[in-house]
């Protein structure tokens, strides 16, 4: 059967089962369940508390959530990520961009979890993975004009132009290489202090500066004693004060 008579039929058997109480139950329930965890999880790392906190250093798991933790903003981030996809999942009208935003991050926990083998989310995690793909399907009716089927909407796409302007859009263009520019020089000028990726290129910025000596003592913070960066540049900034004030 080819793809153009397959999908009427599914078409016919999508719109039964929107008319169907049960499956409307069941996606709100999908719903709930899936804010509600990560309303959970999201809070914990807004709050700056380690997630999983029983769990040992030694574990598998135990180890990459400890290292996680120490990410700085990058840990806060992704509670916010996992916050407003819960709320998203909540408000009817935003439930789709919710499940879209919800995926890749409960995806990646489910490979997590199967890849150290994590007994705390080994079975939850691909129940959550098929609840966030059963409301994509619940709303396969937006999502069907993004997918490669044959489908077209003029209510939803704009049609293409028969012939295009050749006016250059200079404006577009200058802020496009002055994001670049700025992406560039903040790559190389935002911050005073870098890890660098080993312990001679972390020396090598200090060498012959004010700090040197304050700057080894961080690199070796780093990549000797291996602790988190937030508390070398913590420690850092600690001998940095002193010294000024001495």
């Amino acid at each position: 059967m080819t793809t153009t008579k397959l999908l009427p039929s599914f078409d016919s058997y999508y719109f039964q089962i929107k008319k169907n109480r049960w499956h409307w139950i069941f996606q709100l329930v999908c719903r709930i369940l899936l804010a509600y965890a990560f309303l959970i999880a999201g809070m914990v790392k807004i709050l700056g508390e380690r997630f999983a906190s029983g769990l040992s250093e030694i574990h598998p798991m135990g180890a990459y959530l400890e290292a996680l933790h120490h990410t700085g903003y990058y840990y806060t981030f992704i509670g916010y990520a996992q916050v407003i996809a819960a709320i998203l999942l909540l408000i009817p009208r935003t439930v789709l961009l919710g499940a879209l935003l919800y995926l890749p991050i409960i995806v990646n926990i489910w490979v997590l979890s199967f890849a150290v083998r994590f007994v705390g989310s080994f079975v939850t995690s691909p129940l959550m993975v098929l609840a966030n793909l059963y409301l994509l399907a619940w709303h396969y009716d937006k999502l069907r004009y993004i997918l490669p089927f044959n489908h077209y909407s003029k209510d939803v796409s704009v049609p293409k132009p028969t012939k295009y302007t050749l006016k250059f859009p200079i404006f577009f263009f200058l802020g496009v290489i002055s994001t670049m520019a700025f992406i560039v020089w903040f790559s190389l000028f935002g911050h005073d202090v870098m890890p660098q990726n080993t312990l001679d290129s972390c020396k090598n910025q200090f060498i012959d500066t004010k700090n040197e000596a304050e700057g080894f003592e961080f690199c070796e913070c780093i990549h000797t004693v291996g602790s988190p960066l937030d508390q070398c540049l913590e420690r850092y900034e600690q001998a940095i004060d002193k010294k000024s004030i001495v």
